[in-house]
């Protein structure tokens, strides 16, 4: 899964998020970085009763947040959604001993090797090193 730093990486480099059921995120305060939030249509749990469990359609979960601006969290972008932004400049994604390996067409038409200890964050440093290279000459990404 893809470090804070690494999304927040991907953001500042340009990549816009388009909230989505399925989508990832985290709330970075303290306490709260560890705990991924995943964006869903409906809140699904299992009640037990004495005469058996009941899967019960929740509209809200149990605890207290009741809502948070998107300004404020950090998205995680999955495996799938980072290849998608990779779109035709897509190679091939490698095993690696202790990781993997994305293989993207640069800027400059020449294929370019990204790497990391997990697909996903191989992805992000691949989608990260496209963004940048499409920024207007002399921009610099937050």
């Amino acid at each position: 899964m893809l470090t804070i730093e690494l999304a927040r990486r991907l953001s500042g480099a340009g990549l816009a998020w388009a909230p989505a059921s399925g989508d990832r995120f985290v709330v970075p305060v303290d306490g709260m970085e560890e705990d991924v939030f995943v964006i869903s249509d409906l809140t699904v749990d299992v009640h037990h009763f004495k005469t058996g469990d009941v899967i019960g359609f929740n509209g809200t979960t149990e605890w207290a947040l009741d809502s948070v601006e998107q300004a404020k969290v950090v998205w995680l972008p999955r495996e799938d959604q980072l290849r998608e932004v990779l779109g035709a400049s897509f190679v091939s994604l490698e095993r690696l001993d202790g990781g993997y390996a994305v293989s993207a067409v640069g800027a400059e038409g020449e294929i370019e090797r990204h790497a990391d200890i997990d697909a996903e964050r191989a992805y992000a440093r691949a989608v990260i090193a496209r963004l940048e290279s499409a920024s207007p000459e002399g921009e610099q990404s937050a």
